[in-house]
């Protein structure tokens, strides 16, 4: 069953000479830009698209439950060209890269990929992109929703550097699940194997030219295929599905059960751009022995030393499923008062829990604390729980 909330964005069932509207009421143009996987996702059903990086983005092509259990037990496939690169270069480049993160690039070596945040003069965050060091002074930046690219170009200005900043046309596919790992051997060789988590290889499958990373946005075993040339989306994608048919392969949406669980957060809900590093949890991108300077350096070690006023904290939600996805940030009460709101809540399959992130005031973070969440279907009541709720350790990605 398709969500009702989702059920008046749905697409009339997908066919394979698929060439009608994207949305109903929503006529489709050439400057909307879409993914070089579009029309290849689009022939498998896409029923309801989400927008990010002002793109289209499949968001649900069966059940949201049907789409995490595949992604769990299987291999998926994922357009998320919507993924759009910053790629920073140029002969100051690891200079500019410093300025931008409060991690060290002097820890990131080349052929490496670190998760980051881009921070702001007072402290928030613009961004938390997955970064891949190409080259001594050659980076990508791998978005998060949100318009980085002209944050950059604009530091870029001011900085003094000599360093170029610009969008390559580079387009991922994820591919996500346990047996990711052997659709990728049939595609690359036993080789890839080799390739670490949170790590990258440049290489070329059949011509297409291709860096591949051990990362993902599922917590499962997965490899993400960022495609360097537009022109070779369809064929790469046909490879792909080819490739993993004997693996029961199937394109699914970016799964937020599955993120939800693993304490993934997502930009924009789960972390906007006044929280600091500290409030979402993400302390830890944050190497305080840093030398050189960065943007909000004095800020971020301001919370740091003062500490902070409100947290992003886990919680269970009480009663049956409130859905794999919430429509509004519901309110969060306690000792009769708002003491927060919810940024992201789903049902787990596993779990047989509602689960999820609220930020809430500080005295009301601690592990334990009850709470009150207004949701669509009445008061629930809650708690702080530890979070991630599946894999603390990271040991299935990593496997």
């Amino acid at each position: 069953m398709i969500p009702d909330h989702v059920r008046e964005g749905v697409l009339t069932e997908a066919t394979n000479d698929y060439a009608g509207p994207i949305l109903p009421g929503f006529r489709e143009t050439a400057w909307i830009q879409k993914s070089p996987y579009f029309r290849r996702a689009a022939k498998h059903g896409v029923r309801a698209y989400d927008l990010y990086n002002h793109m289209l983005m499949p968001g649900l092509y069966t059940d949201p439950v049907e789409e995490y259990w595949h992604l769990v037990n299987h291999v998926t496939l994922w357009d998320v060209g919507v993924e759009r690169q910053v790629e920073i270069d140029g002969p100051d480049g690891f200079e500019f890269m410093q300025l931008l993160t409060p991690r060290d690039m002097e820890k990131c070596a080349v052929g490496e990929c670190k998760y980051v945040l881009l921070t702001t003069p007072d402290g928030g965050i613009i961004n938390d992109p997955v970064l891949l060091r190409l080259g001594e002074n050659h980076f990508w930046l791998s978005l998060s929703d949100w318009d980085v690219l002209f944050w950059c170009k604009g530091v870029a200005v001011h900085a003094g550097l000599d360093v170029s900043v610009r969008e390559p046309d580079v387009s991922p596919l994820q591919l996500q699940g346990p047996k990711s790992k052997d659709v990728m051997v049939d595609l690359f060789g036993k080789e890839i194997l080799g390739l670490e988590y949170y790590h990258l290889t440049e290489t070329e499958l059949d011509g297409i030219p291709l860096v591949i990373t051990r990362t993902g946005w599922s917590a499962e075993r997965g490899y993400e295929l960022y495609l360097r040339d537009s022109k070779f989306g369809e064929k790469l994608w046909d490879a792909v599905m080819a490739a993993g048919s004997k693996y029961e392969i199937r394109p699914i949406a970016p799964s937020e059960i599955r993120r939800i669980e693993a304490g993934i957060l997502n930009y924009s809900s789960d972390i906007v751009l006044d929280n600091s590093p500290y409030e979402v949890g993400l302390g830890w991108t944050v190497d305080e022995d840093k030398r050189s300077d960065y943007l909000g350096k004095a800020a971020i070690a301001r919370v740091k030393r003062e500490g902070v006023r409100r947290k992003l904290v886990g919680i269970e939600v009480a009663g049956e499923s409130l859905g794999a996805w919430i429509p509004d940030y519901w309110d969060v009460h306690a000792d009769g008062r708002k003491v927060g709101h919810v940024t992201s809540m789903t049902y787990s399959p596993r779990l047989e829990k509602n689960i999820g992130y609220a930020l809430v005031g500080i005295d009301h973070a601690k592990i334990g604390t009850r709470l009150r969440v207004s949701t669509t279907k009445g008061v629930r009541s809650a708690s702080v729980v530890k979070k991630p709720f599946v894999d603390p350790k990271k040991d299935i990605p990593k496997s």
